[in-house]
């Protein structure tokens, strides 16, 4: 656990971090940056209808105006919380034909009211969100081609791969270790300070190993084609591929024969 604390440390260090970014690029490992996300979006959206989802915070729907602007032909911006005055004003001035979602794009009438879309962007989002492979497969049921993630990490955890850490009720001391104001964060909700409820999906919730994100991702129905590396964050480019499992309701007759299967084979017994 000591020498785990010992990179982190290092990793936190701005100057260090800085080094291990061109060393590692000079090694030819694509490094990610917050300001490549407008060249994926440009890349793939493109006669493709374009959702945004988590598109307010902060940036105030910029990659929906950049989608429609590379020419999407259908532009969706979803957030649960906005639109923001910017945004309005924004999309006023470009005389935007993106439409604006308020939902959580977890619950099925959010899914509903949006649709799908050839291409999905997601920024920023996955660690705020409780469940996190709930989201995922909410966005594999949106996305019918390729989905843009962008998300916080934390570093892998030598021989414990899928490795992931729940902030909320983490005391002080616990908490510090994963406060990236060293990096020139702003409040982490639920690290900088003590976990918010009144906060919401503004909470830090879960600090995912890639491996972890990875894992998720392939159990959601994505496969992962592009990935590009920072210490504490991953963007990954997903295509769409069927899901390992997914699990459907039986009907009242099935759900009858199966729990009589189940008792005449004796195979269920408390764990």
């Amino acid at each position: 656990m000591l020498a785990y604390k010992l990179k982190v440390r290092f990793f936190k260090n701005s100057r260090l971090n800085a080094a291990w970014r061109r060393r590692r690029a000079a090694q030819g490992v694509d490094i990610g940056d917050y300001k490549r996300l407008p060249d994926y979006v440009r890349r793939f959206a493109p006669g493709k209808s374009f959702i945004d989802v988590g598109c307010m915070w902060g940036v105030n729907g910029e990659y929906s105006f950049v989608a429609e602007e590379a020419g999407a032909a259908r532009v969706t911006a979803v957030d649960v919380f906005g639109p923001t005055p910017e945004f309005e004003q924004e999309r006023a001035e470009r005389s935007s034909s993106v439409e604006f979602v308020l939902g959580d794009a977890t619950r099925a009438e959010t899914v509903e009211r949006i649709g799908r879309a050839e291409v999905v962007l997601c920024a920023g989002v996955l660690y705020h969100h409780p469940s996190p492979f709930d989201l995922l497969v909410a966005l594999r049921r949106i996305c019918t081609e390729t989905l843009i993630l962008r998300t916080a990490t934390i570093l892998e955890i030598d021989g414990l791969p899928n490795a992931a850490v729940y902030f909320p009720m983490l005391d002080a001391k616990a908490r510090k270790m994963w406060d990236l104001g060293s990096l020139g964060l702003q409040r982490q909700v639920g690290i900088t300070d003590e976990f918010q409820p009144a906060e919401g999906y503004g909470n830090w919730f879960w600090g995912l190993t890639p491996s972890c994100v990875i894992s998720l991702l392939k159990t959601a129905g994505f496969e992962v084609t592009e990935r590009a590396t920072e210490a504490f964050v991953e963007t990954f480019v997903c295509r769409a591929v069927a899901p390992p499992i997914e699990h459907a309701l039986p009907s009242e007759s099935e759900a009858r024969e199966m729990a009589a299967d189940i008792s005449a084979l004796g195979i269920a017994r408390p764990a």
